[in-house]
């Protein structure tokens, strides 16, 4: 079975001394980058399976890292991203990121991210028609969804923003991609507009929508899907 190899871009040496042996005892190959155009040049030719990228290096911003990436390959990028850097981590987002994990982080919660985004390449050629979370059950092909064996009456721009969310299950989409999406990019900025169709959505959906374990929140950036339950 071919070793995962992983591109860690961060010029925290700290981070790397905790990066390197967590992955490696994970059985993932680690490249490891200091700089945005080390970061290309391995990535260009290493042919890595998958991206760790911070925003802050010393040489070039992480988005025009990103930016580059995106020009030859379309593999899974994680953002490294500080708290305060929440305008960095949406524009990172619109640019192709994958998902980002917030500094600091626990070793667990990159893990699940970094399974999440290769899962995701993983079924990008034969795309889920049908899925499960719990007890809610969307199926595309059918343009179906049930809860706990009952239909669910969704609107029609209340199914398009689920299956939206679906298609991104589990991992973090932005305000302004779900509404350039659902209602067209004169809508991105319409924020207040995506909350309440959300909490429409959640209400028919959730067992409890005040404590939903469906829809998350990602405070300021937009929703991220619950990871659908394995076949």
């Amino acid at each position: 079975m071919k070793e995962i190899r992983v591109l860690v871009v961060d010029d925290e040496a700290q981070i790397q001394r905790f990066l390197k042996p967590a992955l490696t005892a994970s059985n993932y190959e680690v490249l490891s980058a200091e700089t945005g155009h080390e970061a290309l040049r391995l990535a260009a030719t290493q042919a890595p399976d998958i991206v760790m990228l911070d925003l802050g290096l010393p040489d070039m911003d992480g988005k025009e890292v990103l930016r580059g990436i995106r020009q030859f390959s379309q593999i899974p990028v994680i953002i490294l991203s500080a708290r305060d850097r929440e305008a960095e981590k949406i524009a990172a987002l619109d640019l192709g990121a994958d998902d980002y994990v917030e500094k600091p982080f626990s070793i667990g919660e990159l893990m699940a991210r970094v399974r999440t985004a290769l899962r995701h390449v993983s079924h990008s050629a034969a795309e889920k028609t049908r899925v499960e979370i719990e007890g809610l059950v969307v199926d595309t092909l059918k343009r179906t969804v049930t809860k706990r064996g009952i239909p669910v009456k969704l609107t029609p721009k209340e199914y398009d923003l689920l299956v939206v969310l679906v298609r991104h299950s589990g991992r973090v989409i932005t305000h302004g991609q779900i509404l350039s999406q659902v209602w067209g990019p004169a809508h991105k900025d319409d924020t207040q507009y995506l909350r309440v169709f959300i909490g429409q959505l959640r209400a028919k959906i959730e067992d409890d929508p005040t404590a939903p374990k469906i829809i998350m929140t990602e405070p300021g950036v937009g929703y991220r899907l619950t990871e659908p339950e394995a076949d």
